[in-house]
This record gives structure tokens, sequence and C-alpha cells, in this order.
């Protein structure tokens, strides 16, 4: 369909090398962007980039560090002319821990990747949009731990609420000079990152997958891609400071 379309602009994706990132960049692509691709896993980003041709930049380092920050709106505007669209989707997810067992070190480092590195990647595109003036989309990837936390998850659910609340105020400041922003907020994604933690808990991805989701089994990255490309496009032209839950109907129970 025409509106989904993203011909002409040109996007950043951070947490772009596997997993949702890497479905989300190929799609935004596919739709006729061009996108600048973030990560810190630099053979798979440059593998990606690669496999796209001249559609796609890559910029290689940890977005936590505010040069990589600036280097990443620098290649959108030095190499493609402009920022249209962002998806901040660089994240970690911690060990299942109580909160009286959580260390000062594992708060900091999730605060600091989750939430910190967000404000500044939000913080340098907005600042691009308002430069030039045209407005724009920005997505953030938040979780259904933003509105229903699951035990001993205490400091990855207190930094997906931050998402959502600097989502949200962003989402008013800014939607009367054209800058757009919403968040996706995944239930249980198919990504090696998730069959990674299973592992590591001994969990049943049968179980897993029955309890977190009333389709009973996984969502996949292409459906959060799907989710991202239509509030990146002209599509969602009306939707600003949204939550979109992508979690096969956890939230709605």
């Amino acid at each position: 369909m025409e509106q989904f379309r993203m011909d002409g602009k040109v996007a950043i994706v951070t947490g772009a090398a596997g997993g949702m990132g890497e479905a989300i960049t190929r799609t935004l692509v596919a739709a006729g962007a061009r996108v600048v691709a973030c990560d810190r896993a630099v053979e798979p980003l440059r593998e990606l980039c690669g496999s796209l041709g001249d559609a796609a930049a890559d910029v290689a380092g940890d977005i936590t560090d505010p040069e990589v920050v600036a280097r990443s709106v620098a290649t959108a505007i030095d190499r493609f002319g402009r920022l249209d669209a962002a998806v901040n989707g660089a994240a970690i997810e911690n060990e299942m821990v109580p909160l009286h067992q959580t260390t000062d070190a594992d708060f900091d480092r999730m605060m600091e990747i989750n939430v910190s590195a967000l404000f500044r990647c939000m913080r340098a595109q907005i600042n691009a949009m308002l430069d030039a003036g045209n407005g724009g989309s920005i997505v953030n990837i938040a979780s259904t731990n933003s509105f229903k936390p699951q035990h001993n998850q205490p400091t990855y659910t207190a930094s997906k609420h931050a998402v959502m609340g600097l989502t949200r105020s962003a989402a008013i400041d800014y939607a009367a000079l054209g800058i757009r922003v919403n968040a996706i907020c995944p239930g249980v994604i198919d990504t090696p990152m998730l069959r990674a933690a299973m592992e590591r808990r001994g969990r049943d991805p049968q179980e897993v997958a029955k309890r977190l989701s009333k389709f009973g089994r996984f969502g996949t990255p292409q459906e959060i891609a799907d989710a991202a490309l239509w509030l990146c496009s002209g599509a969602s032209s009306f939707t600003t400071g949204h939550a979109l839950a992508v979690d096969g109907g956890m939230l709605a129970s």
C-alpha cells in the first residue's frame, strides 16, 4: 500500500545487527528507505549492510558512547542528506534477580543502556529533525514490562517504564512541530536473545510461549518490523504518544 512506502526517506535503527533490529532494518529498506544501521556487533552489522547495498550504512559501536550517537545522525545527514525516522531498539535484559539482591552495578548498567543511551539518541535525532524542519517519526522499543512486570525483573521493568515516560513526554512536546514519537511493546518474540535467556534459565520454550501468548506461540521479528514500518511511515500520521503492544494478547489478560 502506498501509505506504507518510505521512498526518499532516511531512518536510523539501533540494535540493528540481529533479531528484531535486523528485521526492522530489512523491512524499512524493502519499503524504500535508506537506513543507518547501528550496533556494537561489528561483523554481523557489516554483513547486514553489505547485503543491502547502497541503501544501508553501518555505524559500528556501543550506543552508550555519545560519539557513536552523534555519528549515527551525522551519517544519515552526510551520506543520505536527511533524517526522517528512527527506531531505537538497542537494549539489554538482565537475569532474573529480585530487587534486594540487585547490585548497584547491575542497576546502573541497565539504566545506562536502556534509558540514558535512548535519551541521547532521541535528543540527537530530534535536534536533526528540528534543524531540517520537515518533522519525523521516532519509534522506541519498550516492552510489555512497561505495563505488566514479570517477577524478579525490577531493573529491566524500571528501565522500560522510563522508555514509555520519555516517549510520551516527547510526543506531547514535539507534536506541533511535526515530530511523532511512539513505542512498540513486544511480548515474547523469537530472537536469539530470548532463546539464550530461556536456555540459561532452564525454561521450556513451549511452556513460555503458552504462558505469555494467547496464541500459544512466540511472535516473530518480522511482526515487530511490520509494526515499526507502520509507525515510521505516513500510514500512522495521526498517531503519537502511543504504546503499540505486539504481544499475542498478553497485556489484554
